[in-house]
């Protein structure tokens, strides 16, 4: 089986590649997934989903022109890749670090980095730390860590959490996770005689039963990551001097990371960074996979032209955020529109004083978590 080990040999990476060719691309997955969690991705862009070792030849079906090579791997604390026992072990930054060990491994100098959720957190800390190696970010369904994790306030997330907490058999936990990661109107949508959730809620339960639910010290380890990440200015900078393309991709439906600080985080990048809003939940990339594949397929072929900043940016330049050059583009929400957080403008929140509702309440979850987590 192909691992890296990293922190001196005392943890191993599970990894898989795809594909073949010149084009390199890495795939963070977030928080409780694993390397297949890409699926959808790795079809689009590798043009098989046959890791290459198991390929004829040793090596799957190139992905277009010139051929795409994937990486897909499991962070630490998920799916077959080491699990540390010291929720210490799990901060962004040493995931980033997993990751560069990923890059070292394969002998790939520079690729084009992709995450979602907690694994673009892990993504803009491996940007900030090694620009130099970064062609092109994606960022999907990303915020920026700490009580931006914090979902928002209402009745449905509310229920989502308390059901999360009590789901005990595979079939309790599928229906949570189909809610989590779906929009709803995605879930009640006929595929033949069947909903779209009826058909998933199978699969998820199939999944859940042949690879089992994430282990207490992996998700207690990743939830700890999530909450101490932080993008610093210095390491904003790092991103937006370096002149690598930045693609945001946020589901308008995501229950578990609020677009708000997508659009935040899109506004301190700018002007390297495209925002862009689909129909969608956090699993955007499952719910959407013809518009996100072609998002990153374009992110892809920009990065290998000489595109100025201001015309790959559709972001207003009217934004508070890091000095940065004028720009012409696109509101990509209605013009006048607040940037809200549980229900309270975003101008209101500071980066280090959050409101202190939402404080109270992000303490609150970490708490639950820690006590009532399955083991």
């Amino acid at each position: 089986m192909p691992h890296c080990p990293v922190d001196d040999g005392r943890t191993d990476i599970f990894y898989r590649t795809y594909g073949g060719g010149p084009v390199k691309v890495l795939l963070i997955i977030g928080l409780a997934g694993t390397h297949d969690s890409w699926g959808p991705q790795i079809r689009g862009l590798a043009g098989t989903d046959r890791p290459s070792n198991e390929a004829l030849g040793g090596a799957g079906a190139g992905g277009g022109d010139g051929g795409v090579e994937v990486c897909a791997f499991d962070n630490r604390g998920a799916g077959r890749s080491s699990v540390p026992a010291d929720k210490s072990e799990y901060t962004t930054k040493i995931m980033a670090k997993d990751a560069i060990a990923v890059l070292d491994h394969l002998g790939w100098e520079r690729a084009h980095v992709i995450g979602h959720s907690m694994g673009a957190m892990i993504a803009c800390k491996l940007a900030a730390m090694v620009p130099n190696r970064v062609l092109s970010l994606g960022l999907l369904n990303v915020t920026g860590g700490g009580y931006e994790c914090f979902p928002k306030i209402d009745r449905r997330t509310i229920s989502i959490a308390i059901r999360f907490f009590r789901a005990k058999t595979p079939e309790q936990r599928a229906a949570v996770d189909l809610d989590t990661h779906y929009s709803k109107e995605y879930l009640e949508e006929y595929v033949g005689s069947s909903t779209r959730r009826e058909v998933l809620h199978q699969e998820y339960v199939r999944s859940i039963l042949s690879t089992g639910l994430q282990s207490n010290y992996g998700f207690q380890g990743q939830i700890n990551a999530c909450w101490k990440h932080r993008m610093t200015r210095t390491e904003i900078e790092s991103i937006r001097s370096a002149g690598f393309p930045v693609s945001i991709i946020h589901g308008r439906h995501d229950v578990v990371a609020q677009i708000c600080h997508a659009r935040s985080l899109a506004e301190k990048l700018k002007p390297v960074a495209r925002m862009i809003e689909l129909d969608g939940g956090h699993l955007v990339s499952h719910e959407r996979t013809k518009e996100v594949n072609q998002a990153l397929l374009e992110l892809i072929k920009v990065s290998e032209m000489k595109v100025v900043q201001h015309d790959w940016t559709d972001l207003p330049n009217n934004s508070p955020g890091l000095p940065e050059t004028t720009m012409s583009t696109t509101r990509t929400h209605a013009e006048g529109d607040l940037l809200m957080c549980n229900g309270i403008p975003k101008a209101y929140q500071g980066p280090t004083c959050p409101h202190i509702f939402t404080k109270l309440l992000m303490r609150r979850t970490l708490f639950l978590t820690e006590f009532l987590s399955p083991e």
